[in-house]
């Protein structure tokens, strides 16, 4: 379960927030970054209950039910909800007032081939879906930017969230000091092995990545995708107290979340969502 001490924190049976940024505001606004459970929602057997995924062959009503339970949360009509159609490449958009809507309804609607959104606009949100990969979340509220990328072995070999800060830094003007990210609940490695495919792409890293797998049995790999995508933010110039990480593993707290490898790939998602709310 949530631990005390853990960034995310438990805020209804549905969704969990990231603590320390409740009380920010950005001109008045209101800073809303949540992770959805698996619970509270309308989804049977193996999505149970609370799937937000439209792609992974749950009935579609049952998941609009269940995006609209997330969507009440936070005050924010569904309708100005935007969501990715994700493909597991490093592909991040700026997102505007003409994007309301995108995906909230219907899958090929979404923003396609894209893993990471931000936006600097009041009162929409911004979703990703997640069973395992790492959900990172971006903030920076001197320049009133809030974001979310989506982050399997693939995005994190690729440094997404690495590449989120060099677009803010070199195309938003924003100083990489007051940037604050969260790591948010995925595997961990006490439940994700992987092969040498994968090791060969992070050992070409270009910072240390020792620390962050060990070899289990010949060419396969325990590896800790949060710590690794950590290393890579703190090499863009992120410090060190403004990364927020969860302990928790999507794959141990079967109560919580789904788990794309403990579930054998038959099941829901989880969704990252983050937006300003005019106070």
């Amino acid at each position: 379960m949530t631990h005390k001490y853990d960034p995310f924190q438990l805020k209804t049976p549905y969704a969990m927030a990231i603590h320390d940024w409740t009380n920010i505001t950005c001109s008045g606004q209101r800073v809303l970054a949540g992770f959805s459970t698996k619970n509270g929602g309308f989804s049977l057997d193996p999505y149970q209950s609370l799937n937000t995924g439209l792609h992974v062959g749950d009935d579609a009503s049952s998941v609009q039910m269940n995006r609209q339970v997330i969507a009440d949360g936070t005050a924010v009509p569904l309708s100005d909800w935007v969501f990715a159609d994700q493909t597991h490449e490093d592909h991040i958009m700026k997102v505007t007032k003409e994007h309301k809507g995108r995906g909230s309804l219907h899958y090929h609607e979404a923003l396609p081939g894209t893993d990471g959104l931000y936006t600097s606009e009041p009162n929409m949100m911004l979703a990703l879906c997640f069973a395992d990969c790492v959900p990172l979340y971006f903030l920076a509220p001197n320049d009133g930017l809030i974001g979310t990328a989506h982050a399997g072995w693939k995005g994190t070999v690729k440094q997404i969230g690495a590449k989120m800060i060099d677009i803010w830094t070199s195309q938003e003007g924003v100083a990489v000091d007051h940037i604050q990210v969260g790591i948010g609940p995925s595997i961990g490695s006490c439940c994700y092995v992987v092969d040498d495919v994968v090791m060969d792409q992070v050992k070409k890293l270009p910072f240390s990545t020792e620390e962050v797998y060990s070899e289990v049995s010949r060419g396969q790999y325990k590896i800790d995708l949060k710590t690794l995508n950590k290393h890579a933010l703190l090499h863009a110039g992120i410090k060190e107290e403004n990364i927020h990480v969860s302990s928790m593993c999507t794959s141990c707290n079967d109560q919580l979340f789904f788990s794309h490898r403990r579930d054998q790939g038959k099941t829901g998602r989880m969704m990252s969502f983050v937006g300003f709310k005019e106070a």
